[in-house]
């Protein structure tokens, strides 16, 4: 609370999930915020949760030339940008061999070339205060491969990628900080607004979402994280977050285990409940 007071924080993706409710903590903790998303009206709801000073700024990372004046709208508001926290992207939900390619090429450009857009304007800011925190809301899928997701992951290993070596640019500016931060699975509306195998399609049934981590834990978690400057944090519950482990330090033990577990992924999710039911849970 002490580090993140007072603090302008702007937060991408913010209409639902992860992103509402880091605006709801942030916001009872005494930050100044930002709030950005496609849906306007739903950020509206989140702009009367207290007294502080909350900017709602529309926003689509996929329209890249907006980024410069969205930026400068911030900053014109408030003043600086101590705490970016790139937050919006889409997950997916289908089998390569099924998807069309043009999902694949929407994936990256939201979740990957939409993010270091906008990052890049912030960061110029921020390299000019010679301060900031970019915090980026990757994912385990960001570490690992797991079938309906392969363009999911694509873009997650190459936010990874990116913000691992943007960190390592940054050594002459000590207090800008890149922090990546990993979920595993979340209660979120994320599943209900995945990509399927092709741009017009919906996914038809998101399934049970009870078995996941409490949205409220995750961004309480991802919050520590952001005011302590972890470079990366898995925020996970087991058993996503043990595979995680293996993933990292035992990859080939890993891929094996991937693929029992990946059949069983496939088979929730063709069966129409959460690919990510628990995989201990036997069937009835």
């Amino acid at each position: 609370e002490n580090e993140l007071r007072g603090k302008v924080v702007w937060v991408t993706g913010a209409s639902s999930g992860i992103g509402e409710e880091l605006a709801y903590q942030l916001s009872k903790i005494g930050a100044l915020l930002a709030i950005s998303a496609r849906r306007e009206d739903e950020l509206e709801k989140i702009s009367n949760l207290s007294e502080n000073d909350i900017l709602v700024l529309r926003l689509d990372l996929t329209d890249r030339s907006s980024h410069e004046a969205a930026t400068n709208s911030v900053l014109k508001h408030f003043g600086k940008i101590d705490v970016l926290v790139n937050n919006g992207g889409r997950s997916q939900r289908s089998l390569f061999v099924d998807t069309n390619l043009d999902v694949y090429s929407a994936i990256m450009e939201l979740n990957y070339l939409g993010t270091i857009s906008l990052t890049k304007h912030v960061l110029n800011h921020m390299i000019q205060r010679k301060k900031g925190k970019i915090v980026t809301v990757s994912s385990v899928m960001g570490i690992m491969g797991a079938p309906l997701a392969s363009g999911y992951c694509a873009s997650k290993h190459a936010l990874q990628g990116f913000f691992n070596s943007l960190r390592t640019e940054l050594t002459d500016y000590p207090e800008i900080s890149i922090i990546n931060i990993c979920p595993g699975p979340v209660q979120s509306k994320i599943i209900q607004n995945v990509f399927t195998e092709n741009l017009a399609k919906s996914l038809e049934s998101s399934g049970d979402q009870s078995h996941k981590m409490p949205t409220d834990r995750c961004v309480r978690l991802t919050l520590v994280s952001t005011a302590n400057d972890l470079k990366e944090a898995w925020v996970s519950d087991h058993p996503y977050l043990a595979v995680c482990y293996l993933w990292q330090y035992a990859p080939t033990w890993a891929w094996w285990l991937m693929n029992r577990m990946g059949k069983r992924r496939i088979q929730n999710f063709k069966s129409g409940v959460d690919a990510d039911a628990s995989y201990s849970r036997k069937k009835k």
